[in-house]
């Protein structure tokens, strides 16, 4: 037999948040409290129900008890092994974005360079990838054809070219053999 529910002083803040829960991970923490408390329901049922281990149920738990509510923008700002801050990046960007933006090309490989100067060691050709994209860069391939292209000249000019280009046959015979 398991041990019965603690945290009864929880409750109500719970069914607050249960109320008020923006995000999937503010209403399961609420849901890890009610759900033993309110329905006697064990930790693995509440795990079940939950769609998470017991083990994270139980951390679900702990952390509403000690006031650690779910924060969806603590999680996003999350970098554990950044190089630099947001805004160390974005300034480090800049001049590369305002030669872009006059009608320079943003060549990848000068980043990387500028990036291994400024960290002093060598990183990563993603991490630079990484550094644009989060700062709303994106690849932009080449158009297949160009804009001011003369389709049917072009294509006159295939057929023209074609007939011209062919090699003559010859006599058939190969070369080496007397005949």
């Amino acid at each position: 037999m398991g041990m019965t529910a603690r945290g009864h002083e929880t409750l109500e803040q719970a069914k607050a948040q249960l109320i008020q829960a923006k995000t999937v991970e503010q209403l399961r923490q609420a849901q890890a409290v009610i759900l033993p408390l309110s329905y006697g329901l064990s930790l693995e049922q509440t795990a079940d129900i939950l769609g998470v281990s017991v083990s994270w149920a139980c951390k679900l738990r702990t952390r509403f008890a000690r006031g650690e509510v779910a924060n969806p923008e603590a999680a996003r700002e999350h970098r554990p092994r950044q190089n630099m801050s947001v805004e160390e990046e974005a300034e480090f960007l800049a001049p590369f974005f305002e030669k872009a933006s006059a009608g320079g090309i943003l060549v990848v490989g000068e980043i990387k360079q500028a990036l291994d100067a400024r960290l002093g060691r060598k990183t990563a050709l993603a991490s630079a990838y990484n550094l644009l994209h989060r700062h709303g860069w994106r690849k932009l391939a080449p158009d297949k054809r160009h804009p001011k292209a003369d389709v049917p000249a072009q294509e006159e000019w295939k057929k023209n070219s074609k007939a011209s280009s062919r090699k003559s046959t010859g006599t058939g015979r190969a070369k080496g053999r007397s005949g």
